[in-house]
């Protein structure tokens, strides 16, 4: 059982259901990996508005999106077509389109020349899109890192132990666009095959049509979907091996149906250079070492590089 929480009332600490809405994150972190919460400071008509910015940008011909593919770029800044992501080894590359953008650095920032922190491409339509990409990948973010201090109390951290980790984050903004599933599709075809989320914390918007679907821990696929203004939350490798155990990355994946379907998640990574060895063992694993090497792993241009 997923558990479906009230996000004001477990950032809230006053809230007469914070207390509830703990215990619930920890059996949803802990056990489950996934949550899916309402009541949140993003509301439906913005998360709507964001959709709807992604699908204009997804119906454009092939030739405009070209223009920002990030298969002719060394990161994962742009559009990425058909078949440019492979997620399970044991699939054939996702039949999905994606768009990512990333944290803007000031000109001349260092950083930059990281690939986890690489300049955005931004298409030249839709009108808006970059504005409207910024503005929630901002708030996005903003309340990604309050949904982490509660999942950090609710595991018996500090609340604030995760805070100044993510001054700089790692955090990719991602439109996810599956068509409707094609009739050559076989057994190992997926709109994103079965995977583990690689980071921390995954922020994830949908159109409240039906997709994706989680492993139970006892086997068997369950569903789970949310509208717009409610989210679902998952937990990524990264966050697993920070804490041990106590959070758990569970796997996931979009078979796809008989309509397209659009999903904007929000992949919450700390700064490059955070320590995400488990709390307290004296080891050192890079936050953005991690980070590269999945990534290096799933897309087929970095596979090439």
């Amino acid at each position: 059982m997923i558990p479906r929480i009230d996000a004001a009332a477990l950032i809230d600490p006053t809230h007469e259901g914070h207390a509830q809405a703990i215990a619930d994150v920890r059996v949803g972190a802990s056990d489950v990996g996934f949550l899916t919460i309402y009541n949140t400071p993003i509301s439906g008509d913005r998360v709507r508005k964001v959709i709807e910015g992604y699908r204009q940008f997804f119906h454009l011909p092939a030739a405009a999106k070209e223009a920002v593919d990030m298969a002719r770029t060394g990161s994962n800044r742009g559009w990425g077509a058909a078949g440019s992501e492979q997620v399970d080894p044991d699939a054939n590359p996702d039949y999905k389109q994606v768009f990512d953008c990333g944290l803007e650095l000031p000109a001349g920032d260092p950083l930059s020349e990281v690939s986890a922190y690489a300049p955005n491409q931004w298409p030249d339509t839709p009108a808006g899109f970059a504005d409207l990409l910024r503005d929630y990948y901002r708030d996005a973010t903003a309340f990604a890192l309050d949904l982490l201090k509660s999942v950090a109390g609710a595991i018996g951290e500090d609340r604030d132990y995760f805070t100044d980790k993510f001054s700089t984050p790692m955090a990719l903004l991602r439109g996810n666009f599956y068509p409707e599933r094609p009739e050559w599709a076989t057994e190992k075809d997926f709109g994103i095959g079965t995977h583990t989320d690689y980071g921390c914390l995954t922020l994830l918007a949908t159109d409240g049509s039906d997709g994706l679907e989680v492993r139970q821990r006892g086997g068997g696929w369950i569903a789970v979907s949310a509208e717009p203004g409610d989210f679902i939350i998952n937990f990524g490798e990264m966050l697993e091996m920070w804490t041990d155990g106590r959070v758990v990355a569970t796997p996931h994946r979009v078979v796809g149906q008989d309509h397209e379907r659009i999903s904007v998640p929000l992949f919450f990574n700390p700064n490059h250079d955070t320590n995400v060895a488990p709390i307290g063992s004296g080891k050192v694993i890079r936050a953005v070492d991690h980070l590269q090497k999945r990534f290096d792993e799933t897309y087929l241009h970095l596979k090439r590089a």
